[in-house]
């Protein structure tokens, strides 16, 4: 990797390879037994303080629970294993994570993003970051006109691989490399697919974030974030925010979001299958316009995918644009009756929701049509259920969401009114 001589940065070093396969290290990895029982699954430590024998000078590791706590550690350790990741570090949120990393920055710094993110990742960008005076540039097309974006006051890159709700995906490594040149830190949130399926360290990021509510704990009763990274700097400037400003996650969502980390592996292969029988059942319909998931061959980024993602897999989300607009759009969200309309993603149970309307809603419509999140579009969560019972709802779904807004249309179509 060439290294610009006036602003030195270099990867840092990967983490020892592990010697043992994912799934092995799922189930094992921040899990010592109890030394003194000898429990093969952790305690809970409920406790917020922690006995001294010496003014100064705990009897173990821990002090106070807003600083350190077995359990939140544990699951520090098993994230950092599946990332690759020499740290890692727990939050009470995604969003949280996300203004603790933008909170590291001084007043003046400037970040480049990837235009299609998260509703809150924008909003924080544009109201919050804003406010303690850092400045965001968004850009469709970061790979290809990242240089014309970086300014001396540049800081960090962060990306979205896959998008939200879009699927688009990001060459992390060509990214990385030209932002290394200049100095430039590069972020990427990989809620989307899991440690399971990529690994953003390995191809040349600094820090690697995750909505943990999401895939990592995966049973829709957590509400957690994490960031991991490798370099020993980053470790000191981010576990000092992280007590400083104190948005820690709870001991036992600690421990619940690293007992469903354990089965992450056969959750994230399941969602994928089931995601990629959706996808070609959708591609196939004339009632939709478009689909987007990383794992068909018609995907614009499917190259990506097979270079970045475990087998090329396309995860367990996609999104489509369905015929009738808008109104279609919720009427499909309502005929399902196995996908349950809710915002968030990554459960076992498969969701579905209009992004325009629920997760992006605070983003302006030209902005968001800009990247295609049109009002038509649909975000699926594909769970763990069977294939062909999803497969059978969307298909029913979809059937009946066009054929009943259609015959609106028309009906307003003849009386005068206009329609979508």
């Amino acid at each position: 990797m060439t290294v610009h001589s006036d602003h030195p940065i270099s990867t840092p070093p990967r983490a020892p390879s592990p010697v043992h396969k994912f799934g092995t290290l799922a189930v094992h990895a921040g899990s010592p037994h109890d030394p003194s029982t000898g429990a093969v699954i952790e305690a809970i430590s409920l406790s917020t303080t922690f006995a001294q024998t010496a003014v100064g000078k705990p009897v173990g590791a821990y002090e106070y629970s807003r600083s350190s706590n077995p359990n939140r550690e544990n699951f520090e350790v098993a994230v950092a294993a599946l990332e690759h990741a020499k740290h890692a570090l727990a939050f009470s949120s995604g969003s949280a994570t996300t203004a603790t990393i933008l909170q590291s920055l001084a007043a003046g710094s400037h970040v480049v993003s990837v235009s299609d993110v998260y509703g809150g990742t924008h909003r924080y960008f544009t109201q919050v970051a804003k406010a303690h005076g850092v400045k965001v540039t968004f850009t469709p097309e970061i790979e290809v006109d990242i240089r014309e974006h970086i300014t001396d006051a540049t800081k960090l890159v962060w990306i979205e691989t896959p998008s939200n709700p879009t699927l688009r995906l990001v060459d992390i490594r060509a990214v990385a490399s030209q932002a290394h040149e200049h100095g430039i830190l590069v972020v990427v949130d990989n809620t989307f697919l899991s440690p399971y399926v990529q690994n953003p360290l390995d191809h040349g990021a600094d820090i690697v974030v995750h909505s943990v509510t999401k895939y990592i704990n995966g049973h829709s009763d957590v509400v957690m974030g994490v960031a991991a990274f490798n370099s020993d700097e980053l470790l000191k400037r981010l576990s000092f925010l992280q007590n400083a400003i104190g948005a820690v996650p709870s001991p036992f969502d600690s421990w619940l979001a690293h007992r469903g980390l354990k089965t992450l592996h056969l959750r994230a292969r399941e969602a994928a299958t089931n995601a990629t029988a959706v996808a070609h059942a959708l591609e196939a319909s004339p009632h939709v316009i478009a689909v987007n998931y990383p794992g068909l061959d018609s995907h614009p980024h499917r190259a990506i995918a097979k270079k970045q993602h475990r087998n090329g897999m396309g995860g367990g989300m996609l999104s489509f644009r369905i015929r009738g607009g808008h109104a279609a759009a919720e009427r499909f969200c309502q005929l399902t009756k196995i996908f349950t309309l809710a915002e968030s993603l990554g459960g076992v149970e498969s969701l579905v929701e209009v992004p325009s309307s629920m997760t992006h809603a605070g983003i302006p419509r030209d902005q968001r049509e800009a990247v295609g999140v049109f009002d038509d579009l649909v975000r699926i969560s594909c769970g763990v259920e069977d294939a062909e019972d999803l497969e059978k709802d969307v298909l029913q779904a979809l059937e009946k969401a066009v054929a009943e807004t259609s015959g609106k249309t028309r009906e307003n179509g003849a009386n005068g009114i206009n329609g979508y």
